[in-house]
């Protein structure tokens, strides 16, 4: 069944000293989201951003903010986060004691809810959450750094998933990041995401070079 794709690249990969165009730039080259990864050296090991620097961002575009926290605790910064201009917030479920919890303290925030499985985290965390999130974020890498070369073992886990959300009837986005190249995409999308995040593949060649890799990310 072929299904629109979203392209939601990583600034993780962008220029840092210039953030705000890089953002402009991804939006007017046609991605569909913005992807923000943010990194605490505790939860991962990196640090990147804030939630000041998503708030300094929020003007450069109107598309969607998918913000991916790779911090533990989590609780705590989501509200900072959301009045950041956040409007998807995806958490690790091993990053706080009560999953359940954190997609309400997302939802009452009138925040877009998404859980994040880690290579070795299994679907069957999802078995008491599934009906109440709007995102399933696959990581086809272990997290903490761009870069990374994809996990092929992860496919079998879309698969699955495809199948659980399929089931629900509801409108989940089923999102794959990590080592998502021209090569991997067609991978991840057969196996049933709708949703890629790509850092490397997105920004290499600089701006004048972005609308296209978004078009073969796409497969178009």
């Amino acid at each position: 069944m072929s299904r629109p794709v979203r392209i939601s690249p990583s600034i993780l990969s962008a220029d840092f000293a210039s953030l705000g165009d890089e953002v402009r730039a991804i939006d007017e080259a046609g991605c569909d989201w913005i992807h923000v990864d943010v990194m605490d050296g505790h939860f991962v090991p990196n640090i990147t951003i804030g939630p000041a620097v998503v708030k300094a961002l929020r003007p450069h575009s109107k598309k969607p903010f998918d913000v991916h926290l790779m911090i533990s605790p989590v609780d705590p910064y989501l509200e900072d986060f959301a009045n950041a201009g956040a409007d998807i917030i995806s958490f690790h479920p091993e990053a706080g004691p009560h999953p359940h919890r954190t997609v309400q303290a997302i939802k009452a925030l009138g925040k877009k809810a998404g859980i994040v499985l880690n290579p070795a985290t299994p679907v069957d965390c999802l078995d008491y959450l599934i009906d109440d999130i709007d995102l399933i974020l696959v990581m086809s890498v272990n997290p903490g750094f761009g870069g990374q070369k994809f996990v092929h073992s992860q496919l079998d886990k879309i698969a699955a998933l495809r199948a659980m959300i399929d089931q629900t009837g509801r409108d989940i986005a089923l999102e794959v990041d990590g080592g998502i190249t021209a090569e991997t995409a067609p991978l991840a999308i057969e196996a049933g995401a709708d949703t890629l995040v790509a850092g490397t593949a997105t920004f290499k060649g600089g701006p004048d070079h972005y609308a296209a890799n978004i078009a073969a990310l796409r497969g178009s």
